[in-house]
């Protein structure tokens, strides 16, 4: 490979199947499966959190708790800015696989949206 002052490949160097596989490929199939991993994840941790609040439901329907509205709507924003948090961190962590991170972070969320 021969490179220029700016470390960056000659363009005839650019379309060679070595360079697309390891600077666009093998990271967007990293992004892609860590999107779809996300979301499986996102969609499960929903799934329990709903059920859990089922459960908080009608054992208050039988006066075996007590639930507040603003103690459930607190929850539900810390899991949200938890959420938020992880998901910053993935595409952050993502965008540092090559030096302009836009094939892992495509990869993330096209794995995302498949999930």
């Amino acid at each position: 490979m021969n490179n220029n002052a700016m470390g960056k490949p000659a363009s005839s160097e650019i379309f060679t199947s070595d360079y697309l596989i390891n600077n666009i490929g093998t990271p967007f199939a990293i992004g892609l499966a860590v999107g779809y991993f996300a979301k499986k994840m996102l969609l499960i941790t929903l799934f329990l959190f709903g059920a859990a609040i089922v459960l908080l439901f009608v054992s208050e329907h039988y006066g075996i708790t007590e639930i507040y509205d603003v103690n459930l709507q607190h929850a539900a924003d810390s899991a949200t800015h938890t959420v938020k948090e992880s998901g910053d961190f993935l595409i952050n962590r993502l965008s540092k696989i090559t030096c302009e991170g836009v094939s892992a972070t495509g990869g993330f969320l096209i794995g995302f949206k498949m999930g």
